[in-house]
């Protein structure tokens, strides 16, 4: 029998609650047996923030994954020169653990821009995509992808760090601790 991982990639730049319950969500919905948290370096679709350094956010993941066995975190999207693909990610891992299925798990905000990854229709025969429902964000598309639904929680990260003051109840307590100390987001 097949081992069932989740993957849940992003930015974290911070992470914030909306992950974390994404990740507990999929695992519980899913019956999966882990979730790889995979910050990356060079998103290919989006404008790289700049606010928190690979150290700072890997740190706080580290703080809001620590009290849970069954998640952890893959950096290996961080070592790549270049842009990293989801595609190249993941030809990577099932070689690795050619007796895993894996679940990638993206936001209902990521769905429209599935037809623009890089190698989807490879991608889409390798990985079964898992949906979360996201507010504002319900568009089709053209591949299969398992629903799961959660309560709506209209967060994002380009909010928080807009917004830092504001934000402690967005955050795990630990990550909102971090931010402030090392005095993250909200410099000018």
């Amino acid at each position: 029998m097949k081992h069932k991982v989740g993957i849940l990639g992003g930015t974290f730049d911070p992470p914030h609650l909306a992950h974390l319950h994404m990740a507990e969500e999929a695992k519980a919905q899913l019956g999966l047996e882990k979730i790889l948290f995979l910050p990356n370096k060079v998103p290919p679709h989006k404008q790289i923030s700049g606010m928190a350094s690979n150290e700072e956010r890997v740190e706080m993941l580290q703080l809001m994954i620590e009290d849970r066995d069954s998640f952890e975190i893959d950096t290996r999207e961080l070592m790549r020169t270049g842009k990293s693909y989801t595609y190249d990610t993941m030809r990577d891992m099932i070689s690795e653990q050619p007796n895993t299925d894996f679940y990638f798990i993206i936001g209902g905000d990521m769905g429209e821009y599935l037809p623009k990854w890089y190698h989807i229709d490879d991608l889409v025969k390798m990985v079964t995509f898992v949906g979360v429902n996201r507010p504002l964000y319900q568009k089709e598309v053209p591949y299969d992808i398992v629903k799961i639904n959660m309560p709506e929680t209209a967060i994002s990260s380009t909010e928080i760090r807009n917004d830092i003051e504001h934000a402690e109840a967005f955050l795990p307590e630990k990550v909102w601790s971090y931010i402030k100390e090392h005095q993250l987001y909200g410099k000018k």
